[in-house]
This record gives C-alpha cells, sequence and structure tokens, in this order.
C-alpha cells in the first residue's frame, strides 16, 4: 500500500513547490510532477505513467482535483481507473477521499466547478480577444510571408508560384494566398 503523489501546474513559469511540500507533508513516497496544461490528457505523460504504476490498496494524492484534471469528463476517466485498481483518491486542501461516500460526493462536487471555471475563463479570454479585435488591438500574429516581394517575383520576374515558393522557402499555398 504505497501513497503515491502528483503535482501538475501548467506552464513552466510556474513553481511546484507548494505542491511537492504538501505531497511530502501526507505521507507520499514517490511524487510525479509535470509542467503540462491540465485542460486535457494529452501530452501528460508522468500522470500516465503513474496510473500504471498503481495498484490495488494504492492511494493517490493531490494538493486540488483540478491538478489532476480540469474536465469532468477527464476526470471521470481517470477515477473510474482508480476505482478500477482499487485505488483511493485524496486531496490535501480539499475535503476529498474517494473511499469514504461523502468524499466521493465531495469529488464530484469539486470536479463539476473546476470544469465550470476552465469554461469560464475561456468565455472571458474570447471575449477579451473579440474586444480587442473590435479596437483594432488585436492583429493576430505577424505575417511570416512577405507578400510585396511575392508578387514582385510573379509580376516583374515572371516566376511561377512553384518557383516563388521555391526561391523563398514557403509552401505554394502561401504563394497563392498572398498573389490573390
Amino acid at each position: 500500500m504505497t501513497i503515491f503523489g502528483y503535482a501538475r501546474v501548467s506552464t513552466h513559469e510556474q513553481d511546484l513547490t507548494l505542491q511537492r511540500d504538501a505531497l511530502n507533508a501526507s505521507g507520499c513516497e514517490v511524487i510525479r510532477e509535470e509542467k503540462v496544461s491540465g485542460t486535457s490528457m494529452a501530452g501528460r505523460e508522468e500522470l500516465a505513467t503513474l496510473m500504471q504504476f498503481l495498484r490495488s490498496g494504492d492511494t493517490l494524492v493531490v494538493t486540488r482535483l483540478d491538478r489532476l484534471a480540469r474536465s469532468m469528463d477527464d476526470l471521470s476517466s481517470i477515477t473510474r481507473e482508480l476505482q478500477a485498481k482499487g485505488v483511493a483518491l485524496k486531496a490535501t486542501e480539499q475535503p476529498v477521499d474517494t473511499s469514504t461516500a461523502a468524499g466521493k460526493a465531495f469529488f464530484q462536487m469539486l470536479g463539476v466547478f473546476a470544469e465550470f471555471e476552465t469554461n469560464l475563463r475561456r468565455e472571458r479570454q474570447l471575449e477579451g480577444i473579440a474586444r480587442a479585435k473590435a479596437n483594432g488591438v488585436y492583429k493576430g500574429r505577424k505575417p511570416s510571408v512577405d507578400a510585396q516581394e511575392i508578387k514582385r517575383l510573379h509580376d516583374v520576374e515572371g516566376l511561377g508560384p512553384t518557383a516563388i515558393a521555391k526561391r523563398l522557402q514557403i509552401g505554394r499555398t502561401s504563394v497563392y494566398r498572398a498573389l490573390k
């Protein structure tokens, strides 16, 4: 019966120290950590490795449920897998302990709120981008292709799209787009 810890932050600039300290204080014998977004399971290699190691009777400890997953679907998927293996899930900062009925209920409520928070953040971000575009502040990334040079090569030097693409080392689609 091993106690495993999992710590996650979304960006490389963020620090895992507080989570690591909390997991050590809760008795974790092994701690896996990574710096990757929790909005999807893609790229979560440390979590995948940890899920392979867990055995019946083990406990997985996180500081908060949003460290494990940001969507209810992912959180449910992870907990179903843990349940099937006979592994308990605990959170140090939330009264979550899936080995009890109350802990399971609270876990599900927190999962719903974590997903709700992610959706609200996404909506605010999209609203901010739309407002910035309307004000002419947000114009997207700068073009990586010099449209003037493409037109010059086509009109002045008489080169075709394939020759222009080769000379500028860009895709033909970019050339066609600039010539429109």
